[in-house]
């Protein structure tokens, strides 16, 4: 095969770069701004190679019947989720993905996302906008938590870190902050039951103490089946109530009636998240966007922390080299 035929599902996220392929090798290509699952299987029956941002691609997308002749998919993303990549071992189909491309975005995301919530920005934003201070003479007391108590500044925060990819950047960023940094062993696992150095060098902690100790916890795991519901009801009753819970990886590994539930009793002081169980995300299909959530110290953004220009480029580079080098016999960044 030396003339493949490049399917874009969702170019409105992706900067399609120009290939040098590697002689005899040539290229059509196909590009959608976006793509939906009704019409997924028409477009992609005729690709040789697939690439997409986030769309659930499963394994009847990735039979024989529907895709004869795909031989490659690189998702422009960090997560592989939304391909079954049994399916595609199967097949021996390729899978590549952008693995670091959004680092600084999503670290810079939840940063933001901490500083908002922790001091209650949105909230104190709209009861000002509300004329609400010359009513109330002050509005101090709608920024304290349940205890009467004031936000913490960096200097007392303990950073939990659970997910050491985007993790390292946001560790750097939240020490540049004066924040003390835990690094969290795997939940159930030996490597968490003492505390020790683990893979590459790092140091962990217990990923139990992590839940206890931590002041505001940072999520930036896949989503897998040992991460699937990681945070839930057992979790958010070990945390402290000054605790804040933000979620930078995936929708599912934290369990979102458990998190609403933990808000309305006020077992965490708040909660962030750029990610949800079901997307895009709605009222009528996750419990954070229900009416009843509206007034929690709960922050939503629509998975878009990654957005940044940097994020791009280094995506529309890593998609070139990852589908040149394909073509020419080398491994980049592939997954499967």
């Amino acid at each position: 095969m030396t003339t493949h035929h490049i399917v874009y599902l969702q170019a409105d996220f992706i900067n399609v770069p120009e290939y040098d392929l590697a002689a005899p090798h040539t290229y059509t290509q196909a590009v959608h701004p976006q793509t939906s699952l009704a019409d997924l299987h028409a477009r992609i029956h005729d690709a040789t190679i697939l690439v997409f941002s986030r769309l659930q691609v499963d394994a009847i997308a990735l039979s024989p019947e529907v895709t004869p002749h795909l031989k490659l998919i690189v998702v422009v993303a960090t997560g592989t989720d939304c391909v079954d990549l049994e399916a595609c071992k199967k097949r021996g189909i390729t899978v590549s993905n952008c693995p670091s491309a959004n680092f600084e975005a999503v670290s810079e995301h939840a940063i933001g996302m901490y500083f908002a919530t922790r001091r209650k920005m949105l909230p104190l934003h709209s009861l000002t906008r509300d004329g609400e201070w010359p009513q109330q003479k002050t509005l101090m007391y709608q920024a304290l938590d349940r205890d009467g108590a004031p936000p913490l500044t960096c200097q007392e925060e303990v950073v939990g870190l659970i997910g050491n990819g985007t993790g390292k950047k946001l560790a750097e960023l939240a020490r540049g902050l004066g924040m003390k940094v835990l690094i969290s062993g795997r939940k159930d696992s030996s490597e968490s039951s003492v505390n020790g150095v683990g893979g590459n060098g790092v140091y962990r902690t217990p990923f139990e103490s992590v839940i206890q100790q931590s002041t505001v916890i940072f999520l930036a795991v896949p989503l897998i089946d040992s991460t699937r519901d990681l945070i839930s009801t057992k979790e958010f009753e070990a945390m402290s109530h000054r605790t804040l819970v933000i979620n930078v990886s995936r929708g599912g590994v934290v369990n979102e009636e458990a998190l609403v539930k933990a808000l309305k009793e006020g077992q965490i002081a708040g909660a962030a998240t750029d990610v949800f169980s079901e997307e895009p995300a709605g009222p009528n299909n996750s419990p954070l966007l229900r009416p009843d959530s509206q007034k929690l110290n709960l922050l939503v953004t629509p998975h878009l922390a990654w957005l940044a220009q940097k994020t791009v480029d280094n995506q529309s580079r890593m998609l070139q080299e990852a589908l040149e080098g394909w073509v020419s016999g080398a491994r980049c960044n592939v997954v499967l």
